[in-house]
């Protein structure tokens, strides 16, 4: 039976070659759609499952809020001594392990010096919550000494090479010597943390490093981040309940009264491992996250554009009825039933979705390496070797076939065998509106699709073209590893060079988030009154402001000949209206203290965009607060000669900095970089956009060539009777372009409220205009026009001496 099913496939397929190409063409790309995207939903479920123990990891998080309980930030990471006292606090704590980013610094082996990013101050528990795959070393006690290091086996090439890198020394910031303990694979890439290097965290009692005092009593340095492993099935949030009294119990500052309640002021929580890719979107993430919301879009996409395959197959396969019509009428003659007729159509259907299925896994194998490198994400095939879903993929073609060919099958098997026979074959209008109903399903994902595509790029672009409040171009920040007379000297050597513009040092820099907050009080007279206020700072020096080219509202920027200003700051617009004052003229003069520092606010700068538009422009405070502490450059350069401009900073910092790898970064790149996902998602809508849209004129043109067929008679008295070709062509394309009318109404109140939702995530963003919906359904009507076009003016200009000879 089976064979005779095949031969029936094959035979109809041959004999058919243009329409079998385009329903297996159709059936295939959307079928590699959704192979693709499988493919990325897999992998993103996938971070963080290779730890033998993901289950029971979790990681503990902190948040802030103000006075009346407004959270102003949360954190992915906590202060040091919170890990050890949370393991003797909480027994049921099996394991638990702090890692603190190390920033970029320089490493050197003999000739080889190189800013590293990746490297990590690691607990020797580190290896019990996370799986390191070790090449060398015994991992439970590689980092248990100070000024030991494990590192990845590639970052042991690229500074050794093919020398044994075992208990060899590596240089940190041309300060410290660090011995090489162990050798471990890279973690993969479905890890939400990448270390290359593991220092050993207990190097960081060193005093000229971080200080043992610091990592027991340092509660305002929220830089560590703590992981535990529990047992299986924990009560978690038993545990999260306990927190309160906790920190109660422990958490005190220095002149903090004796009845402080730590509680009031910032709570911990607890992050399963699994959950961070995912989930996880806090203030000083590890790592950038993905995001479940791209998921699910993706996986509707995915499910959206498969269903518009099907539909098409649907169209194309009642279109080409007609041409089977004769074959079903002996087929009954003959003897076979109904059912056998359906069963045979299903085969047919199921075989050939089979076929579309190996075209679209080969074409998703060979689609993955450019997709990777593009956008970075690690995609393997191997995502799919997981016997769960090599099942689910092993039934896709029953499941897709018996979709796409259940209703050919059923309405094909209806056909009486001494009409069809006779070649009479009319289809009624319930058939007819069934498919009509197909085709304004199909073109009412493709209109929102068309919006989506259209509404993404113009969030891009106004995020693009929108002024920040000050000058980004031709910005060069680095970071700073300049002791204040370096420093001194630097800025002398660079500007000597006409190029260069202006130099500042800061702490943070634009395009980066504010997280520092000191807390803020305001004076009455000589009473201070502590502020509700969220209120960042930055600390800058003097040419910091001029460098951006920020504007002052009111007042004057911090200057050499004053020397009180490093008691003195400066706020934005945001702030002055936080902390109560009418104007920024009104805040001039005002005293506040911040951090405990009192001084006056001498300058007020326009509001400005510090972190990407996805934020509110926030309440800020720069202030100057002596030597150190700025761990930011930013070098303004003339635009019309960088290259020079570049030489010239990179010999001044080699000269006094030659232990230091000179590496920098535009600003502008830096802002490109914060919307790198919607440029990423606006591509991705595009692409899908331009693949549905052509499966669904795929579906119209199956629906055109089906209805054109049954109208051929018609089309000839028409002729005859005197009609024009464009008159013809009008009269047989109006009833599909009333269909796609009809989608476009369906589609825009969708595709409206999707996108409404989406430009949520920006603080700043476009209003929705009008004229997309229009020119969306105008695209999808032009496009469905050109489709019809096609057979309409076939048939139009058919001779109709053929089409009425048989009457």
């Amino acid at each position: 039976m089976l064979k005779n099913y095949l031969r029936s496939t094959i035979r109809n397929i041959t004999r058919h070659k243009f329409i079998s190409f385009i329903n297996i063409f159709g059936l295939t790309i959307g079928l590699t759609c959704c192979m693709l995207i499988l493919v990325y939903i897999v992998n993103e479920q996938s971070y963080d499952t290779f730890n033998t123990n993901a289950d029971n990891v979790y990681r503990v998080t902190r948040s802030f809020n103000t006075v009346d309980g407004t959270q102003t930030l949360f954190l992915g990471s906590i202060a040091p001594p919170f890990g050890p006292l949370l393991k003797n606090e909480f027994p049921d704590i099996k394991k638990i392990t702090r890692l603190r980013g190390n920033g970029i610094v320089s490493m050197r082996y003999k000739d080889k010096l190189i800013n590293e990013p990746g490297s990590y101050f690691a607990d020797e528990n580190f290896v019990d919550i996370f799986t390191v795959k070790t090449i060398q070393g015994d991992p439970k006690t590689a980092l248990s000494d100070p000024f030991t290091v494990m590192m990845t086996e590639d970052m042991a090439r690229k500074y050794f090479g093919n020398e044994d890198p075992m208990n060899k020394e590596i240089r940190l910031g041309n300060q410290f010597n660090f011995k090489v303990t162990g050798i471990y694979k890279p973690f993969p890439a479905n890890s939400h943390l990448h270390p290359e290097m593991l220092l050993s965290f207990i190097t960081l009692k060193d005093s000229t490093l971080y200080g043992d005092k610091q990592l027991h009593t340092n509660w305002g340095n929220n830089d560590f981040y703590t992981y535990m492993l529990l047992p299986a099935h924990y009560n978690v949030k038993h545990m999260e309940s306990l927190f309160p009294g906790f920190l109660d119990k422990y958490v005190h500052f220095p002149g903090q009264p004796g009845n402080f309640q730590e509680s009031k002021n910032s709570k911990l929580h607890i992050q399963k491992l699994l959950d961070i890719h995912l989930h996880s979107h806090l203030d000083a993430e590890i790592e950038t996250n993905g995001d479940i919301k791209r998921v699910y879009i993706f996986s509707a996409i995915a499910l959206f554009i498969l269903l518009i395959a099907c539909i098409n197959y649907m169209n194309l396969s009642t279109a080409r009825s007609a041409l089977r019509a004769r074959e079903i009428g002996i087929r009954k003659v003959i003897g076979a039933q109904r059912k056998e007729i359906i069963t045979q159509f299903l085969s047919e259907s199921v075989l050939i979705t089979c076929f579309s299925l190996i075209l679209a896994l080969i074409l998703t194998w060979l689609l993955i390496p450019p997709i990777n490198g593009l956008s970075n994400l690690g995609l393997s095939i191997k995502s799919l070797y997981d016997p769960k879903l090599l099942l689910c993929i092993l039934i896709l073609p029953f499941f897709v076939g018996i979709l796409s060919g259940i209703y050919p099958a059923l309405f094909m098997s209806s056909f009486k065998p001494v009409k069809v026979l006779k070649g009479i074959l009319k289809v009624g209008s319930g058939g007819v509106s069934f498919r009509k109903v197909l085709v304004v399903v199909q073109f009412s994902v493709s209109i929102v699709l068309i919006v989506a595509t259209t509404i993404v790029f113009q969030q891009l672009r106004y995020i693009q073209q929108k002024s920040l409040g000050f000058d980004k171009e031709h910005i060069i920040t680095m970071s700073n590893p300049f002791s204040d007379s370096q420093f001194e000297a630097f800025k002398n050597e660079v500007q000597k060079n006409a190029y260069v513009k202006e130099i500042g040092r800061s702490s943070r820099i634009p395009s980066g988030r504010l997280l520092d907050d000191q807390g803020i009080s305001v004076f009455e007279g000589a009473k201070s009154q502590p502020v509700k206020a969220d209120v960042k700072y930055v600390n800058t020096d003097y040419g910091f402001i001029p460098t951006f080219g920020m504007k002052m509202a009111a007042g004057r920027n911090f200057a050499r000949n004053f020397g009180t200003d490093s008691n003195n700051y400066v706020v934005n617009a945001a702030a002055v209206k936080a902390l109560g004052w009418k104007t920024p003229e009104n805040a001039i003069g005002k005293d506040l203290a911040y951090g405990g520092v009192k001084g006056k606010v001498i300058g007020v700068v326009n509001d400005f965009h510090f972190e990407s538009l996805h934020q509110n422009i926030i309440p800020l405070l720069f202030r100057m607060p002596g030597k150190g502490n700025y761990g930011r450059l930013s070098i303004k350069i003339a635009g019309n000669n960088i290259n020079s401009s570049i030489n010239v900073i990179q010999q001044a910092w080699q000269k006094l900095q030659p232990e230091t790898p000179f590496e920098y970064t535009f600003l502008d790149e830096r802002f490109q970089k914060l919307y790198d996902s919607e440029q990423q998602q606006g591509s991705l809508f595009t692409i899908f956009s331009f693949i549905a849209i052509f499966i669904a004129c795929l579906g119209l043109f199956g629906l055109s060539a089906f209805t054109i067929s049954q109208r051929v008679k018609e089309i000839g008295v028409r002729k005859v009777l005197g009609a024009s070709i464009p008159q013809i062509v009008t009269e047989l394309s109006k009833d599909f372009l009333r269909l796609v009318i009809i989608a476009s109404v369906i589609a825009l109140p969708v595709a409206w409220y999707a996108m409404s939702k989406w430009l949520l995530d920006f603080a700043f963003r476009i209003s929705i205009q009008w004229w997309v919906f229009v020119m969306a359904g105008v695209v999808a009507l032009v496009i469905a026009f050109v489709t019809i076009s096609f057979q309409s003016i076939k048939a139009a200009m058919a001779n109709p001496v053929k089409s009425l000879r048989s009457e």
